[in-house]
């Protein structure tokens, strides 16, 4: 009895070391209600985070929070242990192959969208509220935040529902807003990402119609200094226009909507201690997108 339960074993035993090992997620997003209501995602060459309800006032903001780190491993939940377990509060502001140094404050941060209405970006008045991931897979995930109805302007009440798809090996996520709305029949709709025209940051830039693309140096240094150099991007296929403001401080992509109609573009982010490490083979990736 005692051989044969030993041969089953070592039988159990090869087969277990023979079949396929299951392969390290290289994508991620979640929310996390133990730091502010963050909502993270990553990839293994991105990461970022949007705003929760615990973050109101501190800022309000749609705007998406670069993460800069090197491609590989996953990093963000490592981060965020050490930031709410550990000593430090600023863990993430700090180099650990990465790190988060790019300022948000009230505005798109790198890639977000808002009503544009009469020259103005309206901005929710609330941080997203609640969220799905509604696929994740080893190498993609869905998600969709929901943003409250808002008063855009007078007589105009906007609520959004935003879905982000994150895939392994890219610089870019998908988005597909769905704009609904009341009191006016059309609404003109901007995404884009912030200029940072007060520090300033940037030091080459790449417009066309339906894409435009910085290459800037970091914007939050109040932790630690950062040597390395950002880019953003963000490319709205079917775009109306394009401009740099030096006035509203972003770089915007504008269509006009009709209520319940999906607005589809895209945000990207790299840094150069990763695999890009000049403003020409960023404007080039951009460009192939």
């Amino acid at each position: 009895m005692l051989k044969r339960i030993l041969i089953l074993a070592a039988a159990l035993g090869l087969f277990l070391a023979c079949a396929p090992k299951q392969a390290a997620p290289k994508v991620m997003a979640r929310a996390v209600p133990e730091r502010a209501d963050d909502f993270v995602f990553e990839n293994n060459l991105i990461a970022g985070r949007f705003y929760g309800k615990a973050l109101e006032g501190n800022p309000t903001s749609p705007g998406i929070d670069i993460w800069v780190k090197l491609p590989g491993a996953l990093v963000a939940d490592e981060w965020y242990k050490n930031a709410v377990e550990g000593d430090d509060a600023n863990y993430y502001h700090r180099d650990h192959g990465g790190k988060d140094c790019y300022k948000v404050a009230v505005s798109l941060g790198g890639g977000a969208s808002a009503p544009l209405i009469d020259g103005t970006l309206r901005y929710p008045t609330t941080n997203y509220r609640s969220c799905e991931v509604l696929v994740q897979t080893p190498d993609s995930v869905t998600f969709v935040l929901h943003y409250p109805a808002w008063d855009a302007a007078e007589g105009i009440s906007v609520a959004l529902d935003k879905e982000v798809t994150v895939v392994a090996d890219s610089y870019f996520c998908q988005v597909r807003d769905t704009w609904t709305f009341t009191g006016t029949d059309s609404l003109t709709v901007a995404a884009g990402f912030k200029l940072h025209n007060a520090q300033p940051t940037v030091e080459a830039s790449l417009q066309e119609v339906d894409r435009v693309a910085i290459w800037e140096h970091a914007s939050d240094q109040s932790v630690e200094p950062e040597e390395g150099m950002i880019g953003v991007a963000v490319v709205m296929p079917g775009a109306e226009d394009s401009f740099f403001s030096e006035e509203l401080d972003h770089a915007l992509l504008t269509r006009t909507v009709v209520s319940g109609e999906v607005v589809s573009y895209s945000f990207g982010s790299c840094w150069s201690k990763g695999d890009i490490a000049q403003a020409a083979a960023w404007f080039q990736v951009v460009s192939e997108l």
